[in-house]
């Protein structure tokens, strides 16, 4: 991996080997027998799985649980590729965490062209959506205006319904017919419900217009004619992350049908997408040359969680297995932990006095996170804990802590975690894999509606490196003790952060896009107090010049606010086109 460079022994510091190993940072991993070293940002040895599917060539879906290495191999393997690649995901934080393990050391590869992007990137990559991308903030706005003709309707189940059912299939948007002949297990909703779910949808399709706001699934349905071959090599990260539609997208981008690598966790699936494995397939079994070539590899060991975090991590798979049966034949097992501590999963009564003391101790350390299910309970956790380290499981995806509190993930929503262990006994969990099974109950459409709940937990538990806590005030239900969790004395350690790593955690926060956090770290721990002007960064700017140049936008405010930046910046072509294209006369 030196390609070729000279070595000067001289300037090489000598050192005792029992120095050196004390000095050096233990691998998670080392095959046994196998002596090869792979390199992103630390040396990585590959298990038997990882060496296999780093050897197997393209087309590849590889399925893999929390901390598996996906992202790991799937650079490494991205490394050999020829010409112009892709490497696409739904987070902007991967997208830019991925870009830098691949060049951290150096890499070079003379006949490759590596872009990196996150999902959003690629579709403005191909034509730019006009106005900004709806989120469920924006979407709860608008919904709540409607509760009074729809208030039988969840606005969660509608959003997921709207994201995952009506606009996401790669055929196109669902007409009203379609929307009504789905089958029972294709949708959140009754039959009877479909055709003012419908009428809902047309409205929130008018909203969106009206709005200046746009759906990234209605987005990738109008952008399919507009894709062209670009992209030698593609590699989709986090794929249960993106709908059916959106993956169709990306593959249209390809020079050559099957030069992709796919991969992903159904078991992580937070955002509304009804995704599943059989759909990801049957994309390509339209072409019989992709659809017999293509491998699905599965990735059962997990380097980043501790023993016990594991463990109850695959009690609830086998808690989601026995209730709902298998999801698909793809995401049919059970996680083994490597190399990883035993670490503990403890169980908190929520009591004032406990949680005092736990705050007290955790306020001011950067090991540990507080996790609520969505983001309407963080109002009440605040109440609890001064952290700024506080995530919806939205917000956590793909973060990483030492040590996580869940906090009432289970007491606030008793009946939906009471309906997923129903009928489930604990002489039914004492089995170490899953066998393949569909559910009895063809019409039954439970895993749905609360496959939101057992994702979340699950996320949640896999964002530990060693301990979890679980704060909850129903320490009697049933999902408690088939967890495997009990009340008991328990330790909490926590050291004092330094102010430098608060600063390297916001920064770390700001690129996750974890803005929120970011921003209550400066103002509490660091007392950094924001100016009294308007700051312009590269995502305020984007919007200024969208509705500047592209929407016309009435008004001087915001052309003086791009002129400032202009003179400011040193920018002269932008104050030429504010005098030229946007006719402000100051420039």
């Amino acid at each position: 991996f030196l390609r070729g460079a000279a070595i000067d022994e001289s300037r090489v510091a000598d050192i005792d080997a029992a120095t050196a190993i004390g000095e050096a940072e233990p691998l998670r991993y080392l095959h046994p027998e196998r002596t090869t070293i792979h390199l992103l940002d630390k040396p990585i040895s590959f298990d038997d799985a990882q060496e296999a599917i780093y050897r197997q060539p393209a087309p590849l879906i590889v399925v893999g649980s929390a901390g598996s290495g996906k992202t790991a191999l799937t650079l490494e393997k991205l490394k050999h590729a020829e010409g112009e690649v892709l490497y696409v995901t739904h987070s902007s934080y991967l997208a830019q965490s991925a870009r830098d393990l691949y060049y951290a050391n150096g890499f070079e590869h003379a006949g490759q062209e590596a872009v990196f992007l996150a999902y959003r990137e690629f579709v403005e990559s191909i034509r730019v959506p006009a106005g900004r991308e709806a989120t469920w903030r924006d979407f709860a706005g608008w919904f709540g205006r409607m509760r009074q003709t729809f208030r039988d309707f969840d606005g969660h189940q509608v959003f997921e319904e709207i994201r995952g059912v009506l606009a996401a299939g790669a055929g196109g948007i669902l007409s009203r017919d379609e929307y009504r002949a789905l089958g029972v297990r294709q949708s959140i909703f009754a039959a009877e419900q479909r055709d003012r779910l419908y009428e809902l949808f047309e409205k929130y399709r008018a909203w969106l217009v009206e709005a200046r706001l746009y759906d990234l699934n209605l987005v990738a349905q109008e952008w399919l004619s507009l894709a062209a071959p670009r992209y030698d090599f593609v590699v989709i990260d986090e794929v249960q992350d993106i709908t059916t539609v959106q993956l169709a997208l990306v593959l249209r981008t390809l020079k050559k049908a099957g030069h992709f690598l796919l991969c992903g966790d159904s078991n992580q699936i937070v955002h509304p997408n009804f995704f599943s494995w059989s759909q990801v397939r049957s994309l390509f079994w339209k072409d019989p040359k992709i659809a017999e070539r293509q491998q699905l590899r599965v990735l059962s060991a997990n380097f980043r969680n501790g023993l016990e975090a594991t463990r109850v991590a695959n009690q609830l798979l086998k808690i989601k297995h026995r209730r709902f049966g298998s999801i698909d034949r793809e995401s049919n097992f059970l996680v083994q932990a490597v190399g990883g501590d035993t670490g503990q999963v403890a169980l908190i009564p929520d009591r004032e006095a406990t949680k005092r003391e736990l705050d007290q101790k955790i306020r001011q350390s950067t090991q540990f996170a507080v996790l609520v299910m969505r983001d309407e309970d963080k109002i009440e956790a605040r109440r609890h804990f001064a952290t700024p380290l506080l995530f919806s499981i939205h917000e956590a995806k793909g973060l990483e802590y030492e040590n996580i509190v869940l906090y009432r993930f289970i007491s606030d929503h008793r009946a939906e975690f009471g309906e997923i262990v129903d009928g489930v006994a604990a002489a039914d969990l004492e089995v170490e894999t899953l066998d393949y099974r569909r559910a009895k109950d063809k019409s039954d459409k439970s895993l749905e509606v609360y496959k939101f709940f057992v994702n979340a937990l699950y996320v949640a538990l896999t964002r530990a490196i060693r301990n979890v806590y679980v704060i909850e005030s129903d320490s009697g239900h049933p999902l408690v003790g088939l967890l495997g969790l009990s009340v008991g004395p328990i330790t909490v350690t926590a050291q004092k952060s330094t102010l430098e790593d608060w600063q390297k955690e916001a920064r770390k926060l700001e690129l996750q896009g974890k803005q929120e956090q970011a921003e209550a770290i400066r103002l509490t721990i660091l007392k950094q107090t924001p100016v009294p002007w308007p700051v312009v960064g590269e995502e305020k700017l984007v919007e200024l010049l969208q509705k500047v140049f592209r929407e016309q936008a009435p008004g001087a405010k915001m052309k003086q606010q791009l002129y400032e930046y202009a003179t400011c910046h040193d920018e002269p072509q932008l104050a030429v086109w504010l005098a030229a294209e946007a006719r402000f006369d100051q420039a």
